[in-house]
Order: C-alpha cells, then structure tokens, then sequence
C-alpha cells in the first residue's frame, strides 16, 4: 500500500527510485493518517515506517561495545544490521513484525515474552519508548537502540523512561546518518544527529555520554 504524500513546506530534499524517477520530500509526511516530522529520515513509501540502517552505522557500535553472548535483532527489516551483527556474536536471531524476506516475521516485539543476553536494534520511528520498555525487560546483558540523539530531550521521558531506567552509555555519531527509504538510490547527507543508545545490566545506574570517533562512513560504505 502506497501512503499518501501531503507537502506542508517547501521543498527541502529530493530521492531517486529506479525506474520511478524523482520524488521529492519536505519535513513532513503523511503516515497512516497522521503527520509525524522525519527530521530527514524520508518516508518510506512502500511500506510502515522501514529504514534500513546502513552498515557503517553497525560497525561502529561492535567496535566500541562488547557483546557477551547471543544477540537479538527484534526489528530486522532486510538485515542489513543482523549482518553485521554476525561479526560480533555467536549467534544472531532475527526478528520483524513484517516480512522483510529476512527472519522470522510476525514477531511483534512491544508484546514478545522471551529474553535474549543482548537485544540490539534500529527501532520503528514511531514506537521508540515502547522499544526502550520491552528492551530493559527482555534484555539480560546489553540492549541498544540506535535512536536520534534528540530522543534524549523532554519532559514526559524525563520522567517515564529515563528515570526508570537511564542509559548507561549515549554513543554520539561524529558523522551524520542519513536514512534512505528502502530501493532509493543513495546520496546526499542528512541533518538529524543520531546516537547509539545502551542499557547495560552489569554497568553503574549513571549515564556517560561518549563520542564515535569519525571515519565509519568511509571505512564501512
């Protein structure tokens, strides 16, 4: 199903679709009936909400985090991370709530009832908090989320998810990500800072803000 693509502002970004020419996109798109701001991570017009996560942006959370264990990847999309996630673990499971042709699909993880030593995944835009929540409870060693770096603003998770379970490390890009809807052809740079997000079971309840060092785009793309 194709979602409706309403402009609200002027034009700020144009994508290239093989065989389907140019499509322009502004901040703003129509999702199920309800505007939500991409701040840059474009709308993926073919299916709920996908963006698959490029591969430099794995490689540089496996390079700073050690994982003990098997890992889970609750939202696998193509796999383009539960691949690069074979680097660093033993085993890999993954999972999405939609067939993506990679894992097991069905697998709704805001309702899943089973636990995995490390959960490490790129969340659907809009269910972010609800991620946050299942990760800390089904997680027994490590869950990362790779989230936008201004999730770390607000009152309401000020109060809810962060004062209930903070992060024991906020893993902030040196270079910006930018988020392609999946066969878009890729170029150009996003505006939106992104950060790895880990909740460490064996870590102190204190945050610590740490920095990727620059060069995974190049070295991984």
């Amino acid at each position: 199903m194709t979602h409706p693509l309403t402009i609200l502002q002027p034009y700020d970004s144009v994508i290239l679709f093989p065989g389907r020419g140019r499509i322009t996109l502004d901040a703003t798109y129509n999702l199920n009936g309800g505007f939500k701001p991409t701040m840059k991570r474009f709308a993926d017009l073919e299916g709920p909400d996908y963006f698959p996560t490029p591969v430099w942006a794995t490689h540089a959370l496996i390079d700073n985090e050690k994982f003990d264990g098997e890992i889970w990847e609750c939202a696998c999309g193509d796999g383009a991370m539960s691949n690069v996630l074979e680097q660093a673990a033993r085993s890999v499971s993954s999972s999405d709530r939609y067939d993506r042709g990679f894992g097991e699909s069905g697998v709704d993880f805001l309702e899943a009832d089973w636990c995995a030593d490390n959960i490490v995944t790129n969340p659907p835009y809009n269910a972010a908090e609800g991620f946050v929540r299942s990760g800390v409870r089904l997680a027994r060693r490590k869950f990362a989320l790779l989230l936008r770096l201004a999730f770390l603003e607000g009152a309401n998770r000020a109060n809810t998810v962060f004062a209930a379970s903070p992060p024991a490390r906020v893993w902030v890009f040196s270079e910006r990500i930018t988020f392609y809807p999946a066969g878009a052809v890729q170029q150009g740079s996003g505006t939106t800072a992104y950060a790895w997000f880990v909740w460490d079971k064996d870590a102190p309840s204190a945050t610590e803000l740490k920095w990727f060092k620059p060069g995974y785009k190049g070295r991984y793309s």
